[in-house]
């Protein structure tokens, strides 16, 4: 199964109504190497479905996250990107200018975070690693 199909039939499980307009919403977040904010995906969807709505734009994408399918993404600016999530446990290293999105792993972090949470009496659960930066790029652009 392609996984347009997988997160199409996740979001049909999930009660919502597949148009022309969704699909859309998930082409543009499965090809998107960044991460990108609702307001871009309702751009680029706009481009070819004009009548499509951003509460259209804001309910897939929040329900994608809910799902597991899209992880969102902090900013300073506080508005959140969504991007795709890669499987298994990897950390992202983020463009603060365009948004370029590379996943990354190899670093042996739990043991210092499990330290961490217990020397504040904490259960560690779950961690999210995100480095921003400014990809190659965005400094050549601005060189």
């Amino acid at each position: 199964m392609s996984v347009k199909k997988l997160w199409i039939e996740k979001l049909q499980t999930n009660g919502m109504r597949i148009t022309a307009q969704r699909e859309a919403i998930v082409d543009i977040l499965l090809d998107s190497e960044k991460a990108l904010e609702p307001l871009q995906v309702f751009e680029l969807t706009h481009n070819t479905h004009p009548s499509i709505g951003m509460v259209t734009v804001y309910r897939t994408m929040e329900c994608l996250a809910e799902l597991g399918l899209l992880q969102k993404v902090h900013q300073e600016s506080g508005c959140n990107k969504f991007l795709k999530v890669k499987e298994g446990h990897n950390h992202l290293l983020i463009c603060n200018r365009c948004g370029k999105a590379i996943y990354f792993e190899g670093l042996d972090l739990e043991t210092q975070f499990e330290e961490i949470a217990r020397k504040n009496n904490f259960t560690m659960q779950d961690h999210w690693l995100q480095l921003g930066g400014i990809c190659q790029q965005c400094q050549l652009v601005s060189a």
